[in-house]
């Protein structure tokens, strides 16, 4: 009896001994918290389906609706355990005083009469000499307003692309990034005014609440939401440091097709940033014909692409980690010599298009191209006397007509080249 008994203390121990190492073994996994792309998928589904939501109204600058998103934001912010880097906690706010003198600039500061809005800044400090800068703009246009490309009755324009997907991007690398061993501290920031003219980044470059000379770069998240069947990732900013260009295609899958500019100028928020001559790349999966309009809801985000441009940025920034803060180069100002023109053809282009001339992205309804008879995906390869290669020679060309003007527009479709007339 005395033996089985011992026999069976040892048997016991042994198991006891077993079930400790397992529960230790599944304790240390769980500390990793480790991102898979599924749990990153069904975040951006959620906070995507929230701030793009009808309850927000659109999220337009100065409303309840923008104010809802930036307390959502604060508190998923706060939930990936970042530090509140504002003025007011999490939150920035700011005031922007409209000039009645159309030709006069808004002023923007803290004070006086106007709209409010109000920016959303996170911290991690990794007790690093540089930090890096993400941002993305949560507002939108509300009902609509001035920036709309809708014709028809009042509703709300959700902006789920634009730029709820961004908004959502930054929040899942705030939490990959707070696990990472990175010689950097990181600030996220949440712009609001973006799409009034870049007020909330504007306001920030020149109100910052950290030492701007110790930033390393910035990375701007602007429609990431809709990367197509061919993985087209346009990437603007790329001339603003020498280490961009080969750190961009090293960290490349083979399924991304990278197209790239180099002005570090553009209608988003890097452009405050660059102005401080701070290096910016801006991410972008291009234009859509629900882009401005009520009709860019959660539904038509892809999601799988979104993680794809996120586990691209995070590699992105393994890459270019170092003690040193990256070189800053001043970029061509493209928009300074882009022509000026007071016609339209009536198209959405698709900027993602590296081919020879024009591609169409859309066609809004009741303008000249539709008129004609073009479509979505046609390529203008020229318009009156001026041959069509890309999209400056195609602006160039339009900034030749005058409202009333008629002219010969020819496209491909396919293999076939069409003509037809114009009328402005």
């Amino acid at each position: 009896m005395i033996i089985i008994f011992e026999k069976n203390i040892i048997a016991l121990m042994k198991l006891t001994r077993s079930l400790f190492l397992y529960a230790v073994a599944v304790f240390a996994f769980s500390c990793t918290d480790y991102t898979t792309d599924k749990e990153i998928k069904t975040e951006l589904m959620e906070d995507i389906g929230h701030l793009a939501s009808d309850d927000l109204e659109g999220r337009a600058i100065g409303t309840e609706g923008e104010q809802l998103a930036a307390e959502y934001l604060a508190k998923r912010f706060e939930a990936k355990g970042l530090k509140p880097k504002g003025t007011e906690g999490f939150f920035q706010p700011f005031t922007v005083n409209k000039p009645t003198n159309p030709h006069e600039e808004a002023v923007i500061g803290t004070d006086g009469e106007g709209v409010t809005g109000r920016n959303v800044v996170g911290y991690l400090d990794n007790k690093a000499n540089k930090t890096i800068i993400i941002g993305a703009h949560f507002d939108h246009l509300g009902y609509g307003s001035e920036g709309s490309l809708h014709r028809g009755k009042v509703a709300i324009h959700n902006g789920a692309d634009d730029n709820a997907s961004g908004t959502a991007a930054l929040i899942q690398l705030a939490g990959i990034l707070k696990k990472k061993d990175v010689d950097a501290n990181f600030l996220f920031i949440g712009f609001s005014g973006e799409e009034n003219g870049l007020w909330g980044s504007n306001y920030y470059s020149k109100n910052p609440t950290i030492d701007l000379s110790k930033a390393n770069y910035m990375i701007n998240m602007d429609m990431v939401g809709r990367l197509n069947e061919e993985n087209t990732l346009a990437i603007n900013g790329v001339g603003t440091s020498p280490v961009w260009p080969d750190a961009l295609e090293q960290v490349k899958s083979d399924s991304l097709k990278l197209v790239t500019s180099e002005s570090g100028v553009g209608p988003s928020d890097h452009t405050s940033f660059y102005l401080q001559d701070v290096p910016v790349l801006h991410f972008f999966t291009g234009q859509h014909e629900d882009y401005h309009r009520p009709t860019d809801d959660a539904d038509k985000i892809n999601y799988e692409g979104i993680v794809t441009v996120v586990r691209y940025i995070e590699r992105l920034i393994e890459a270019v980690d170092s003690p040193e803060q990256i070189a800053f180069t001043k970029t061509k100002q493209d928009n300074a010599n882009s022509p000026r023109f007071t016609v339209s053809l009536g198209v959405v282009p698709d900027y993602l298009f590296d081919g020879e001339g024009m591609r169409i992205d859309g066609v809004s309804e009741g303008k000249p191209a539709a008129a004609a008879g073009m479509q979505k995906g046609d390529i203008v390869v020229k318009l009156g006397d001026s041959t069509i290669v890309d999209m400056m020679s195609y602006m160039r060309a339009l900034s030749g007509f005058e409202e009333g003007d008629q002219t010969m527009v020819a496209f491909k479709r396919g293999e076939a080249v069409k003509t037809a007339e114009i009328k402005f």
